[in-house]
Parts: structure tokens; C-alpha cells; sequence
């Protein structure tokens, strides 16, 4: 784990009032109506309130800027519980602390795909995977461990998946983790079946090596769902995960603030190997972070790499 049009200089054109039928003035004015009463669904009071909570129990990090996003998702757990109000709904989470998951599963974004920013994926192939080679071979170690940090319905990690087992040497063996806060994604995840818009990014060779085709989507294979386990996890408390060699968390860190953002980087730091890589998306940096990580320029993409007591210089 992250919304005005101008239309200057239409009315000195053309005057919209003298224009519009009578039904059109009714719409405009229950429009008026209706984006008033989003404006006000959640009190100044209920909304610190809701995105203290919310903050406190995950580290996302509401602000006006997507406030109607939190609005939007509350007014959709009203319904599913048939609740009258918004006190009554956090009196449930408050209680209830499976409703609080499903609300937290509710305000994350799932944006995914298969392959998503290629050249991380070409920077992994490439520099990545052989200089871990390198340096497990001098130390005969034969356990590759990747974590999926916010996989979401898992398409990053299957994507890990086909690029270790056609690139890492069959030798090593490959553990691959892919963690989310949202159980509903990994559940679609775990089930590992996903249409063909959702797969029309993967190169074809990939596609047909390791997806069989079924009348209404694909199925990703055995060999490629036996490399990837999925799990719970909370980016804002230690995971339990040891000696990892690659992190990708990838478009998550966007929706905390500075401080959760530092924390959670730097409990990655903790969680991984002496030599070990971490990617991040495209949007995000490490800039101004107190983190032990360094800053990589490849020549296909930009990364980070913890690298302690190794004369290998990367």
C-alpha cells in the first residue's frame, strides 16, 4: 500500500441558466443536495475520531485530501451492518475486533497487476537475483526468502514466482511470502484464479508455461502456488519474519504518514539478511528517512540494499 474541473470561460459564451430545461435545474439542485449532505456525513469530531482509530490500528493516514474515501467506505459498512449511525458503528468496532479487521480491509486499496513496473522486475532479473548467487554460493547458503509486504490479491508475488523459477538455479531452494492486511485479497490471492484482464500483462511465455487456461479466467499451476504462502500481517507491528534476502513493498507506503512510514521501513531493516534488497514503488523514497538502507541505481531501476560486513561493493 494510495481525486475540480475548470470550466473557466463557458459562461461568458454561453449563459448555462438560460440553457437548461426545467429538469436539469432540478438535478443540478439535488446534485447541490447530495454533495452537501457527503460533505457533512462525517462531523469534523467523527472524522479525527475514525482516522485516529484507523491510524493507530494500521498507520494508514487519513487527511482532508481523502477524507471522502473514508466516508465512502464507512457509509458502506453502515449498510452490510444495517447500523443507524456512525456512533453506533464505532461502538461495534470498539467491541468487535474481527469488524475492526473487516474495516480495515474496507479503506485499503487494492490496486494491482501481474508484472506491475516492469523495470523493477527487470532490475530483480538482472542485477538482483545474481548478485544474491553470488554472495549464497560463497556462503553455501541454499534458502532464498522474499516478502510480499502488501501483496494485495497476489498477483506480485506468483509474479516473483515465474521470474525465480526460471532465473534462480533449481539448487536453492525458494521460500516466498505475501502478506496483506486485507483478508478478502488474500483470499483471492490463496484461490490463485484471476481473469484475463487480469492477465494481460504477463508475457506470453510466462502465460502459457505456468497458467492453465479455464473457460472464464486462469488458474495459476501447482508449482507456481506451491513456491508463494499468504498470511495476515499488520505493516505497523513486527512480523515474526527472519532473514529475509528481498523485500518488495511496493505503492503501500504511500498512504502512511512520515513516522509510520520510518517505523515500518525500518522493522523491514530488522527483519532482513545482511545482504539483502528492498523495492518500493515508483512514487515512493526513502529521502529524509532516518533508515540504514542505501540508495541503488541500477541501470534498469532505482532500489535500496542493506549491506553489512560484505566486501562485494553493488
Amino acid at each position: 500500500m494510495p481525486f475540480p474541473v475548470k470550466i473557466a470561460g463557458i459562461r461568458r459564451k454561453l449563459n448555462p441558466i438560460l440553457t437548461f430545461t426545467t429538469p436539469s435545474l432540478i438535478f443540478f439542485k439535488e446534485a447541490r443536495k447530495e454533495r452537501h449532505r457527503m460533505e457533512n456525513y462525517l462531523t469534523d469530531q467523527e472524522f479525527k475520531l475514525y482516522s485516529s482509530l484507523i491510524y493507530e490500528q494500521s498507520g494508514i493516514h487519513f487527511s482532508s485530501m481523502n477524507r471522502s474515501v473514508l466516508e465512502s467506505r464507512l457509509k458502506e459498512r453502515l449498510r452490510n451492518t444495517n447500523l443507524a449511525n456512525v456512533s453506533e458503528y464505532y461502538q461495534l468496532i470498539m467491541q468487535n475486533p474481527e469488524e475492526m479487521k473487516i474495516l480495515l480491509d474496507t479503506v485499503t486499496t487494492n490496486l494491482t497487476r501481474f508484472f506491475r513496473n516492469t523495470a523493477h522486475f527487470n532490475a530483480f532479473e538482472n542485477y538482483v537475483i545474481p548478485a544474491l548467487v553470488e554472495q549464497k554460493n560463497k556462503k553455501k547458503d541454499t534458502l532464498l526468502k522474499v516478502w510480499s509486504a502488501g501483496c494485495s490479491t497476489g498477483e506480485e508475488p506468483y509474479t516473483v514466482a515465474m521470474i525465480l523459477k526460471e532465473k534462480f538455479p533449481a539448487y536453492m531452494n525458494i521460500e516466498i511470502i505475501g502478506s496483506d492486511i486485507s483478508l478478502k485479497s488474500l483470499m483471492t490471492a490463496k484461490e490463485s484464479f484471476y481473469s484475463a484482464q487480469k492477465v494481460d500483462k504477463i508475457p506470453e511465455k510466462y502465460l502459457q508455461k505456468y497458467f492453465e487456461k479455464k473457460r472464464d479466467g486462469y488458474q495459476v499451476k501447482k508449482e507456481i502456488q506451491s513456491m508463494v504462502h499468504f498470511d495476515y500481517h499488520n505493516l505497523k507491528y513486527e512480523s515474526g519474519l527472519k532473514n529475509i534476502d528481498v523485500v518488495f513493498c511496493r505503492n503501500v507506503l504511500i498512504y502512511f504518514d512520515s513516522e509510520a512510514q520510518e517505523s515500518t521501513v525500518n522493522r523491514f531493516y530488522k527483519a532482513m539478511t545482511n545482504f539483502s534488497f528492498l523495492f518500493i514503488g515508483h512514487s515512493e523514497s526513502l529521502f529524509g528517512m532516518k533508515t540504514p538502507f542505501k540508495f541503488l541505481k541500477t541501470e534498469w531501476a532505482t532500489l535500496y540494499q542493506k549491506n553489512i560486513g560484505n566486501h562485494q561493493e553493488t
